[in-house]
């Protein structure tokens, strides 16, 4: 019986073909009438497909946005998801019009796979959950035992890291990811690590998320950012912008809610955002009205965090690093002008 996601890659790779090989991202898109979005496999508060069939999640809202800045209606995408060894090709062969996330960005993967990383919309990295009431920092697992991943960045990050006067840390190697988590749910080590979108959405798995924390430290830094197709500056500034606008939009108060009542702003910092003013660039070939359609259709950088990461939500995530440059964070965005 065919897989649900071999369906839908040659659903789309037909609809490419159809579309013309010749012919941009963004006119391959338009031609078809939706947008064709990839990402990894369900990961709560990322991408979440419900019993009825519908996605949700921080991925799936910025397939979304780009897709209210393209059609004006966010409905028209179609999330496919795809394993670590399907991702790049799937990308590279047209499969999907871009990753809305992947693997994290580095040089080898921008520079050396003929794809391009359009911006870093999460701040992630290598950190540990813990039971509270044994550590709190992460000092506190000196000599203590982790659950890690074996043959994984996260294994060798831990057997690398030392801090002064701190006792070695023990790895507890395991197969795979879900072979360490058991192990740290079944109180086998003290701690168990790896990127902190990982933890979170694992960590509202254990039996009682409440006696679980992810500790404030982080070892190494994982920047995931939605992917395009080298060879198509129009479609990597589009996706780049559309999250550029979302950020932006935050930082001037800029909402779904208040959206509208925007449009009559007298600052000309919000009427270039929202297309009252000079908001049409030719080299997009999107409507002037173009971020207005995003954040009236899915909201602004933080609506999009706190909706499906943030502490309102099942996942309860910090901003930490995502939150904005004025907020002691690391998201930050060139104006739009």
């Amino acid at each position: 019986m065919i897989s649900r996601l071999f369906r839908n890659i040659l659903i789309a790779s037909a609809l490419l073909l159809a579309a013309g090989a010749d012919a941009s991202t963004l006119e391959q898109a338009q031609k078809r009438g939706f947008l064709i979005c990839g990402a990894s496999n369900g990961l709560p508060g990322f991408a979440h497909q419900d019993e009825a069939g519908r996605w949700s999640g921080f991925d799936v809202d910025f397939c979304r946005a780009l897709a209210a800045a393209i059609f004006d209606d966010p409905e028209k995408m179609r999330f496919v998801t795809l394993s670590a060894k399907d991702r790049v090709k799937a990308l590279q062969s047209g499969v999907v019009d871009l990753l809305a996330r992947g693997a994290a960005f580095t040089l080898s993967r921008d520079a050396g796979q003929g794809l391009s990383y359009t911006a870093i919309s999460f701040f992630d990295g290598q950190g540990f959950l813990a039971r509270k009431k044994s550590v709190a920092a992460l000092r506190d697992l000196g000599g203590l035992s982790v659950c890690v991943q074996q043959g994984t960045p996260f294994e060798l990050d831990l057997v690398d890291f030392h801090r002064e006067g701190m006792k070695p840390i023990e790895p507890k190697l395991f197969p795979t990811f879900e072979e360490a988590a058991k192990a740290y749910s079944d109180a086998k080590c003290e701690a168990l690590t790896a990127d902190l979108s990982t933890l979170a959405a694992k960590r509202q798995e254990l039996a009682a998320p409440a006696d679980h924390a992810i500790l404030p430290e982080l070892i190494d830094k994982e920047p995931l950012g939605p992917i395009v197709r080298q060879s198509d500056d129009q479609w990597f500034d589009i996706v780049r912008w559309t999250h550029f606008a979302m950020v932006d939009a935050e930082e001037l108060g800029v909402t779904s809610a208040n959206a509208d009542e925007q449009l009559k702003s007298a600052d000309p910092r919000v009427r270039r955002l929202l297309g009252v003013d000079g908001g049409r660039v030719e080299g997009l070939g999107l409507e002037a009205d173009w971020a207005y359609r995003i954040v009236k259709h899915v909201g602004n950088y933080g609506e999009v965090f706190e909706r499906n990461l943030g502490a309102g939500s099942p996942i309860g995530l910090e901003r930490r690093l995502n939150a904005l440059w004025t907020k002691g964070g690391l998201m930050y965005a060139p104006p739009v002008r």
